[in-house]
């Protein structure tokens, strides 16, 4: 949402007033969904095309500064929380509106989608792909402004972040099906509705879409077809996806957010900056095994050395098994007060959790090499 959307946070909004907004986001999805081709829904390529919608102009303007000048002195987790609230009050209203025009034939209509001309998109679903245009941009926006908020670098034109940020965005998992994320994201009274939905023939439309697609389809097509319950569900779904998509953003921003904090930290503290990087590769292949949050915190390590040290090491770069006795030689050929070096250690160490076994046997080296330099 360019503007309107995410600017109405800094006021207490009426319902009318968050009505006006949905509606008018809604306008110019309408317009984008009127650009697309019959090929463009049933391959999944209006995902690709809804990403630079949704991102290209956006992200030049939202910034950490953004939210600065509008939130002065407020933390973080404060800001998320509102934001979070507001985009599912977002998605409800606009659920509300568009389940009205869905009719039962639009997974049909789906599946018999072909050519390229935009005048072959039926209007059934068309009202659909409104819907989900609307929820998926609003949602990818929430949690573009999540990993700002917290601070953790995105830059959405580099195809791994961009990654990165869609798979957070809507919670996608590796081996996840859709049909599981949905059931778990509404209200038990309809879960069982939801599961006989999904144990028809009715989605079969969407098999053919690349996986965002139709992760996304899949997730939204439930809101038809179901008799009496189609307006309802539509606005429970809504709200309830995107608190699921806000709250898990939220979480592995927040974590990401900690860990880059640890790795300053320790970059700042460090009078040893190489050597370091070295004794934290160390600990971390201890038990021969890479946490994500491990991998996370090295990869920053490094980032900030070169950035603060401007140390680069390219052996360590090219390193493919590390020989413990080289990093003991590294730390007996330095002199001094190494309380640093064993400092970032244990930061290494619980990163991830509890140190275990391996990891406390090789900071009791350490700390014993450190303490005879």
């Amino acid at each position: 949402m360019t503007k309107a959307p995410m600017d109405a946070a800094d006021i207490e909004a009426d319902d009318s007033a968050d009505r006006k907004v949905v509606e008018q986001e809604q306008d110019e999805i309408k317009d984008f969904v009127k650009g697309l081709s019959a090929d463009d829904i049933k391959s999944g390529n209006w995902f690709t095309k809804l990403a630079a919608h949704a991102m290209n102009s956006y992200t030049k303007k939202v910034d950490w500064q953004y939210f600065q000048d509008r939130y002065t002195g407020v933390p973080a987790d404060a800001i998320v929380d509102q934001r979070i609230k507001m985009a599912a009050r977002y998605a409800a209203l606009e659920g509300g509106l568009s389940a009205g025009a869905y009719t039962a034939t639009v997974a049909a209509t789906i599946g018999s989608l072909g050519g390229a001309s935009p005048a072959t998109v039926p209007a059934a679903a068309a009202s659909m792909m409104v819907d989900v245009a609307f929820l998926s941009q609003l949602q990818l926006r929430l949690a573009y402004d999540i990993s700002v908020l917290y601070r953790v670098p995105l830059d959405v034109n580099d195809p791994e972040d961009l990654w990165k940020l869609i798979r957070v965005a809507f919670t996608i998992k590796s081996g996840e099906a859709a049909n599981k994320t949905v059931v778990k994201a509404v209200p038990a009274l309809v879960r069982p509705l939801v599961k006989r939905f999904y144990s028809g023939s009715v989605l079969t439309a969407g098999r053919a879409l690349p996986v965002v697609g139709k992760h996304l389809l899949q997730r939204n097509v439930i809101k038809i077809g179901i008799p009496l319950v189609g307006v309802p569900l539509a606005v429970l779904l809504n709200r309830y996806t995107t608190l699921l998509a806000g709250r898990h953003a939220q979480a592995v921003f927040r974590n990401e957010a900690r860990v880059i904090e640890v790795a300053e930290g320790m970059t700042k503290r460090s009078r040893h900056p190489q050597l370091m990087l070295w004794v934290a590769w160390l600990v971390i292949r201890a038990n021969n095994k890479i946490a994500d949050d491990e991998a996370l915190l090295m990869r920053h390590l490094v980032r900030l050395v070169q950035e603060r040290h401007q140390v680069v090491d390219d052996q360590l770069a090219q390193l493919v098994d590390i020989d413990p006795a080289e990093v003991w030689e590294r730390v007996e050929a330095e002199s001094g007060d190494l309380s640093d070096i064993l400092d970032a250690a244990d930061r290494v160490a619980t990163v991830d959790g509890d140190l275990d076994a391996r990891e406390k046997a090789v900071i009791s080296e350490l700390r014993e090499r450190c303490l005879h330099v």
